[in-house]
């Protein structure tokens, strides 16, 4: 019995199927086995119009339909593609060597191949286990020619794909696409020279941006913070093509790669509302798909009004902003996603947005403003880098015609950082400073004597915790690379303790 084999996604990566047809005298009926759900089920009035609609015959018989390994659940409309082949292979209908080659891709009444969700993973998982072609969607070529060292054939009919199989028809594979081509500098954004005033607020932005660090912005309503939020995309550093590849991974399982945006070139900005579930944040679902903080993988993550988000929600970001990855259990395994993200939030001080400001009275009882503060605990507070009041501008600046530093020369500096952090970084995983921990601490954050006894007064006065300790001197190791200075000073130090303010 020849078998046909597909691949199933399983988190960010791909299981290889077998799919194995049997044909026996009796009453006309299909059935799938092998833990399939609602969309691989159905697949068998797909297949069965497909193929009548593509001059060949289903066969008037019972066919039996096994999708292994027997345990692993399958879901997706992938395995149409593989179920006819398979079915015609084993009625003898078509004849080819099955052993080499995977196919996948859904199946239109007509016998048209659809596009598929994530491809990427599965072909990346084929090349992995030495299968020599695979057959795709036409719909999904941008998307497959990320992929070197496999042959990806592109298919719009099972028509074509039987007259491929049987060397009646051409293809020609997909070309692999030239990664130097995609990478791009960022264009989506506001440029940091139509906002007048704020220049602290820039620097903080540059600082987070240079090393990765969480950074919460407070302040009055109407004062910026928003608006210095979405002018961050334009300071990020280019991609690299791991980074391009992690990401567009991400998105092609989460089923967010559509039309012309196939390959994810620039660094994610999300900006998801503040009424979101935890489900549609972190992730998860029966069949457990990407939530927003891994969409924001290598990205931004914009919590606008962050005490108006639950704070259970918020309480799940503890984890992955600690450790870069979120861990999903299920009934049947375990799943983990990316979300090593920059956090950058906004808040306003109090319900009314005027607490403690002094041109406008605050009406917030003092028990309002205790409860608006206390959403966000303490343990998550300890986790954010950088705090930056953002006060008002006042109108003779607002009014002022000056341009200021834009956000491409900013952006030169981010990029000179990241770069010597990724010659820093480069005999392990890490990529910003951002993401050290305390063995990369100790080895990178190396002080003198007089910065010893400068810090150690400093956490003494401030009352740092060890967390907070140790994210000053990451703090102070992003702003010596940001002047390039190979060891960390009193002023590269000062300028971090004055982000820690917020949580003394």
């Amino acid at each position: 019995m020849p078998k046909v084999y597909s691949a199933a996604v399983v988190g960010l990566s791909a299981e290889v199927i077998e799919i194995e047809v049997g044909i026996l005298p009796g009453l006309p009926t299909t059935v799938v086995v092998g833990l399939p759900d609602t969309s691989v089920q159905e697949s068998r009035e797909r297949v069965r119009f497909a193929i009548k609609n593509s001059n060949c015959s289903y066969p008037r018989s019972r066919v039996a339909i096994n999708l292994a390994p027997a345990d692993l659940p399958k879901n997706g409309s992938q395995f149409d593609l593989p179920i006819a082949i398979s079915i015609l292979l084993n009625s003898e209908q078509i004849m080819f060597d099955a052993e080499e080659i995977m196919l996948v891709g859904e199946l239109a009444l007509d016998g048209a191949v659809r596009p598929v969700v994530g491809l990427l993973p599965i072909i990346l998982e084929a090349k992995l286990r030495g299968f020599k072609k695979i057959i795709v969607p036409l719909g999904n070529t941008v998307e497959a020619s990320l992929v070197d060292g496999i042959e990806i054939i592109p298919v719009e009919s099972l028509i074509q794909t039987i007259g491929y199989l049987q060397k009646l028809v051409r293809v020609i594979p997909i070309k692999p696409v030239d990664w130097n081509e995609l990478q791009t500098n960022p264009s989506d954004g506001l440029d940091f020279k139509l906002i007048n005033g704020q220049e602290a607020g820039k620097r903080a932005l540059e600082v987070a941006a240079a090393g990765g660090h969480n950074i919460l912005m407070y302040g009055p309503p109407g004062a910026g913070k928003t608006l210095l939020a979405k002018a961050m995309p334009l300071i990020l550093p280019k991609l690299d093509v791991e980074e391009m590849l992690e990401i567009t991974k991400i998105y092609s399982v989460a089923g967010l790669l559509a039309g012309k945006q196939n390959v994810i070139t620039k660094r994610p900005f999300r900006n998801p509302h503040h009424s979101s579930s935890a489900v549609s944040l972190v992730g998860g679902g029966s069949h457990p798909k990407p939530g927003e903080i891994s969409l924001a993988h290598r990205g931004v993550l914009f919590l606008d009004e962050l005490p108006e988000f639950q704070r259970t929600v918020l309480e799940n970001l503890r984890q992955p902003l600690e450790e870069g990855t979120v861990t999903i259990s299920r009934a049947f395994g375990t799943i983990q996603f990316p979300a090593n993200f920059m956090l950058v939030a906004a808040q306003n001080p109090c319900p009314c947005g005027y607490y403690n400001s002094p041109d406008q009275n605050c009406i917030c009882t003092y028990q309002q403003i205790f409860n608006y503060q206390r959403k966000i605990s303490g343990p998550l507070l300890d986790r954010i880098d950088i705090f930056m009041e953002i006060a008002k501008v006042e109108y003779s600046k607002l009014s002022e015609n000056t341009s200021g530093e834009n956000s491409e020369a900013v952006q030169k500096r981010v990029q000179l950082a990241r770069d010597i952090q990724k010659d820093r970084f480069k005999d392990s995983k890490l990529l910003t400073n951002g993401e050290m921990g305390l063995k990369e601490i100790i080895k990178h954050c190396i002080l003198k004597d007089e910065e010893k006894e400068f810090v150690r007064r400093a956490a003494i006065k401030l009352n740092l915790s060890a967390r907070g300790y140790h994210r000053v001197l990451k703090l102070a190791r992003t702003i010596a690379d940001l002047a390039c200075s190979e060891r960390i000073e009193v002023k590269h130090l000062a300028e971090a303790i004055q982000y820690r303010t917020k949580n003394a």
